[in-house]
């Protein structure tokens, strides 16, 4: 399933191997919440900018259009048109950010819709059979995300509840896989490590969840208003409990910056939301860091968004141009601009991986960093 390529210190150089395709890592997942990239991006857009996986979000997909819905139509792949691998996340982390909208019991946890204000519940096994019907390539365990501020005994009672829902998702696995009218027999499981930021916790539970032998292993729970060092210690102490052999999974992260960090400290996949938000707001990255297309000097820049990016924004169309969209608030102004992006994030990963192939990681983070801050706008994000 998992094909360890190379290491240059605890970096790897992976491929996955799925019934949807092999996906090289380290892979950036394209993050299309409702089965669709925000900011008017089609599949035919996503293979023209590299992108190997694309993840949406269960619970949102469960509210709307329903999963027996996209079931009925022949689940994720068909429904939009993309045959590469799907992620499906298990809703857990809308526990965490819909606070005010759930209540959290051992059976699982019952929300009020955000659409409609209608009582929803969903436990490990319903999370389950939701991403059954969507027939995603990888589906995550349920779990709790409990918040970095949280004290400690809360945050060992969630972990360790998240480790009981975790042997109720395998068992419900097993059994949605060996159904008949089951459109993904193949789907694979990934659990998700959790703790805050106790290492102690952390360490304890990613020893507990990898003697399950699943498909993938996540580390949840980060970005959520820890600072930067305490993620990258948190992987520090937390990855190497993980098993080598298997993909490990940084959820929501993050910048390029983190994302390299993450690669240096054994990660294989990351997802987060930066490059499309930002985008849709005129803010985008570059080599030379950066550049928010707001600002009145890109008004008569006839430059691209970066030279010699082969992305579809770059190959055709001006700063000042794109800027003019955003202002008289054209859909295509933002369209091009989350293009720009996640084309920058699939491209960085492909960089990654032929650093590592080539046994230069370590100069290549060191170079790409250096190049992105120097080039830093005062007034972006």
């Amino acid at each position: 399933m998992y094909k360890l390529l190379k290491q240059e210190g605890r970096a790897k150089r992976g491929e996955f191997h799925t019934v949807h395709g092999v996906i090289q890592t380290p892979v950036f997942m394209n993050v299309g919440t409702a089965a669709a990239i925000k900011g008017a991006v089609s599949t035919e857009d996503l293979e023209q900018i590299k992108t190997q996986v694309e993840l949406s979000n269960t619970y949102h997909l469960h509210v709307r259009p329903g999963d027996e819905t996209v079931k009925k139509m022949g689940g994720l792949h068909k429904f939009m048109s993309w045959d590469k691998p799907i992620l499906t996340d298990s809703g857990g982390f809308q526990v965490f950010s819909l606070a005010s909208l759930r209540k959290i019991k051992e059976e699982g946890v019952y929300f009020n819709s955000h659409v409609d204000g209608r009582r929803i519940f969903m436990g490990p096994e319903e999370s389950m059979r939701i991403q059954s019907n969507l027939a995603s390539t990888i589906a995550m365990a349920f779990d709790e995300c409990p918040s970095s501020k949280a004290d400690r005994k809360y945050v060992q009672d969630s972990v360790d509840r998240t480790t009981r829902w975790l042997e109720r998702c395998r068992k419900e696995m097993i059994r949605l896989n060996g159904m008949e009218d089951t459109i993904n027999r193949n789907q694979l499981l990934f659990a998700i490590n959790q703790g805050a930021v106790f290492e102690d916790i952390r360490r304890d539970h990613a020893k507990r969840i990898a003697e399950m032998e699943l498909d993938g292993y996540a580390v949840g729970g980060l970005a959520v208003g820890e600072s930067h060092e305490e993620m990258y210690h948190i992987l520090e102490e937390t990855v190497p409990c993980l098993p080598a052999d298997k993909p490990t999974y940084l959820m929501g992260v993050g910048t390029p910056a983190n994302i390299l960090e993450g690669v240096e400290r054994g990660v294989d996949f990351f997802d987060c939301v930066y490059p499309t938000r930002n985008g849709r707001h005129g803010h985008l990255y570059t080599n030379h860091g950066k550049i928010n297309l707001f600002n009145a000097k890109y008004e008569l820049d006839g430059r691209p968004i970066e030279e010699g990016c082969r992305c579809p924004a770059c190959r055709r169309y001006s700063r000042a141009y794109i800027r003019h969209l955003l202002k008289a608030k054209e859909m295509l102004g933002m369209r091009l601009c989350v293009l720009h992006n996640l084309y920058f994030y699939n491209t960085m990963m492909e960089e990654i991986r032929d650093a590592l192939d080539a046994g230069n990681f370590a100069v290549y983070k060191r170079r790409k960093l250096e190049g992105m801050s120097m080039g830093q706008e005062s007034q972006d994000i």
